[in-house]
């Protein structure tokens, strides 16, 4: 096996039938089982039947007693209600899936969703900013969103009230996609549920979350990283000093992403989030102009990494190990900093960053970042 199939950023093969999907989901919705732990399943077994056969006795390997994959019951559920919802499943390395997501190391094996997936197509710009925002950053909001739109660009946000909303109604008609924390067919807050059906009839609703889930704290951040994912470029329009988007502007920037910012005046909390985002380096937003002269090529967005440099001997797993739970600590680092810090091959790496998450004993972060479980 080559260097460039064990890299983490290298899409699996998606599913090609009905009972290949339904064991990726299968897969998928087991308890340990992220995006990273599914991709290197797959790859370790070939395929996902073969992953769930072997996930019990992995689990009583690391100690993990009474493992039980997830119940085909709740996957027949899952696929009834997305048949209700008329919600479509798009599985990575697929010709649907989103390209920009398929080279991400945390990219969503799957996402469920609801409305017109030729926008995945498009070049897309994110726009985030505060729930309780200003009616200046509303109206900013509008106005980039129309102008980028009529430009070209799909509009990415999170459907949150405030600033997202203000930007998916400024581009219904040109092309808007809502990233929801949630399941695709839960709307988040209920105040944005004649939006929501709006986007789904003139735009796009995407989820990695199974169908019917309501959204949890947790899920938000998640979430994020799927519309920097998306998308060329995140702007901030309002944001406060430490809000959900500040995460987005830092797995923008893990993702290769252009971030930028509207200035707002210092004595405003709703500006103080992207004003330290402009004194940093973001570059600063006055008119959709900004935004698009900031902009990189498609080409160079997303050009294709450089494989890995392999090391020629092998090392014992019992090593490894022991190399891995060394280097982290409880501040996460990257996948691929691990990985020359400990100058191991991915095909050594993968398999134990598996084991110890199955274990317990390490955890894995928004932006594909890694650290000790707390």
């Amino acid at each position: 096996m080559t260097e460039e199939q064990l890299s983490s950023n290298h899409p699996p093969l998606p599913p090609t039938t009905e009972e290949d999907r339904f064991s990726w989901l299968r897969l998928l919705r087991s308890r340990k089982v992220g995006p990273a732990t599914f991709r290197r399943l797959l790859r370790e077994h070939g395929s996902a039947q073969n992953a769930l056969a072997a996930l019990p006795e992995m689990a009583r390997a690391a100690g993990i007693e009474g493992y039980e994959i997830c119940p085909p019951g709740v996957i027949e559920a899952e696929l009834k209600a997305a048949k209700a919802a008329k919600a479509r499943l798009l599985c990575l390395g697929a010709s649907d899936f989103p390209d920009a997501l398929n080279d991400l190391s945390d990219a969503p094996p799957m996402l469920w969703a609801l409305g017109d997936t030729s926008l995945l197509r498009n070049t897309a710009v994110a726009m985030v900013g505060a729930r309780n925002c200003s009616s200046l950053g509303a109206r900013m909001a509008r106005g980039l969103a129309t102008d980028l739109g009529g430009k070209g660009d799909v509009i990415v946000s999170g459907l949150a009230r405030g600033i997202d909303t203000a930007a998916h109604l400024a581009a219904l008609e040109t092309g808007t996609i809502a990233v929801m924390a949630g399941g695709v067919d839960v709307i988040y807050p209920a105040e944005n549920t004649d939006l929501a059906h709006m986007i789904a009839q003139q735009g796009l609703r995407l989820s990695e979350q199974p169908m019917g889930v309501t959204p949890q704290a947790r899920h938000f951040p998640r979430r994020n990283r799927i519309i920097s994912g998306l998308a060329r470029a995140v702007v901030v329009v309002e944001a406060a000093a430490k809000s959900g988007s500040l995460i987005t502007a830092r797995d923008a920037l893990d993702q290769g992403r252009e971030v930028l910012a509207v200035p707002g005046h210092p004595f405003d909390a709703r500006a103080a989030g992207c004003n330290t985002l402009i004194r940093d380096g973001a570059t600063l937003v006055r008119s959709a102009d900004d935004v698009i002269e900031a902009l990189p090529a498609q080409a160079e967005l997303f050009a294709e990494p450089q494989p890995a440099i392999p090391t020629p001997a092998p090392k014992p797993a019992h090593a490894i190990h022991t190399q891995i739970l060394d280097r982290l600590g409880p501040s996460p680092i990257a996948e691929d900093q691990l990985l020359r810090d400990i100058a191991a091959t991915a095909g050594e790496l993968g398999p134990a960053l598996v084991d110890l998450e199955l274990e317990g004993r390490i955890q894995r972060q928004p932006g594909g970042l890694l650290s000790l479980a707390g």
